[in-house]
């Protein structure tokens, strides 16, 4: 099994007027799929190592693993987290969440927006859940990977890398964090939260 680049689920100028569809293009097209890439020679060098028994350099192997790994899969989540039909307010069982660990969901987009301006870099803000709490937390990842709490799963995440964004809205990274909250597709975000319910641990 190898990685590979999932297709985008609607057409690139989809989400227009609130993320341009060159952007989307070039982030999809070649950013995502260069962490495909990446992870996958990663796998296949960690492969080479346990044929040959060598792993003199597994730990720059693992790393790198790590880093093209963590964006495709983030990356993943961050198309799906999108829709051309979304924005609005999350509903049922995720909005009673948001309230009761946040205290209201503009207290959620505030620390969310928080977030995503305070990434150093370049990185990702994210909706979380915790398995160790069964709560909601706001989390950030340095790069892909770095800084990320243990046992949580993402089940919204907004990249603020530039290449999301330069383009449009230049080094206005809040207004591109604001638009990209017009296009969330709760539907999506809510499916993944009950996923995670059950998983305490």
């Amino acid at each position: 099994m190898t990685y590979e680049l999932p297709a985008l689920p609607y057409d690139y100028d989809a989400l227009e007027p609130h993320i341009d569809s060159r952007i989307m293009e070039l982030h999809h097209d070649k950013h995502h799929q260069g962490y495909v890439n990446g992870a996958n020679a990663a796998r296949e060098a960690l492969e080479g190592m346990r044929d040959s028994e060598e792993f003199g350099d597994v730990k720059s192997v693992k790393r790198a693993l790590a880093f093209h790994l963590s964006g495709h899969v983030n990356h993943t989540i961050f198309w799906e987290n999108m829709s051309p039909d979304g924005g609005g307010e999350p509903g049922g069982e995720l909005a009673d969440h948001i309230e009761r660990d946040f205290g209201s969901y503009e207290a959620f987009t505030s620390e969310f927006a928080a977030t995503a301006g305070g990434v150093e870099g370049s990185g990702w803000a994210l909706l979380c859940h915790d398995a160790a709490s069964d709560e909601l937390i706001v989390a950030a990842a340095e790069n892909h990977q770095n800084q990320t709490p243990q046992a949580t799963t993402p089940i919204l995440v907004c990249d603020v890398w530039e290449h999301a964004y330069y383009l449009q809205y230049e080094n206005n990274r809040g207004e591109y964090v604001d638009n990209f909250m017009q296009v969330v597709d709760w539907d999506d975000v809510a499916r993944r939260f009950d996923q995670c319910q059950g998983r305490s641990i």
